[in-house]
C-alpha cells in the first residue's frame, strides 16, 4: 500500500474519527483512556521514527527567563480575557469551582499538567509536526492544522466555548513549539 496514503488514514482515524467516536458515542467519561492510549501509539510511532534522544525530546534549555517570560504574559492577558468571557457569558460559573471545591482546584493545578496537557502537547505538537509534515510542511499551515484538530479534539465537551478556545490555545501552543520544538516549554505553557 502507498505509504502516503497510510499517513493519511492514520491523520484521519487519530485527528478525525477518534474524537468522533468519543463524541458520538458519548465516551467523554472516558477521556484520559483514549488520552493516553492514542499519546502512547504516537509515542510508538514517533520512537520508531522521529527520537533522536531525551534532550531534544524535552529541550529543557527553552524553559528560561526569556519563554517563561512570554509565557506568563499572554498568560495574563489571557486570563484577564477569560475572566471578562466568563463574567459575562456565564457569571454564575465565575470563580464556582474555587468557592465550591477549592481542594479540587489545588489538585487539578498538580495533575493536570502530567495526566492531561502533556499527552496532548505530545499528540498535537510533537508528534505531530514531525509525522504530518509532509502534508502541512510550511511552519504557518502546521500551526493552523494543529490548532484545528486540538480544537476538534476539544468538541467532546459540548459546549461552544471549549473548541473556539481550543483552537486559539492551540495557535499559541503551536506557535510555542515550533520556535522552541520544546515538549516541556509547550506543556508548562498549557
Amino acid at each position: 500500500m502507498n505509504p502516503r496514503f497510510l499517513l493519511l488514514l492514520e491523520f484521519i482515524l487519530l485527528c478525525v474519527a477518534l474524537p468522533t467516536v468519543i463524541i458520538v458515542f458519548r465516551l467523554a467519561p472516558l477521556m484520559f483512556f483514549f488520552l493516553w492510549a492514542a499519546a502512547a501509539y504516537c509515542f510508538l510511532i514517533y520512537r520508531r521514527r522521529f527520537f533522536t534522544g531525551w534532550r531534544d525530546l524535552w529541550r529543557w534549555e527553552e524553559v528560561n527567563r526569556r519563554n517563561l517570560g512570554t509565557i506568563l504574559l499572554r498568560w495574563l492577558v489571557c486570563c484577564v480575557l477569560m475572566t471578562a468571557f466568563l463574567a459575562f457569558y456565564d457569571p454564575g460559573r465565575l470563580f464556582g469551582l474555587a468557592q465550591a471545591r477549592p481542594e479540587f482546584l489545588l489538585m487539578l493545578f498538580m495533575i493536570y499538567p502530567v495526566l492531561s496537557a502533556l499527552p496532548q502537547e505530545f499528540i498535537f505538537c510533537t508528534f505531530f509536526f514531525d509525522r504530518y509534515k509532509s502534508f502541512f510542511g510550511a511552519c504557518r499551515a502546521m500551526m493552523i492544522a494543529s490548532a484545528v484538530v486540538f480544537a476538534y479534539a476539544h468538541v467532546l465537551y459540548i459546549n461552544p466555548v471549549a473548541p473556539v478556545l481550543g483552537f486559539f490555545g492551540g495557535l499559541i501552543f503551536a506557535g510555542t513549539y515550533a520556535r522552541t520544538r520544546s515538549l516541556a516549554l509547550v506543556s508548562i505553557e498549557h
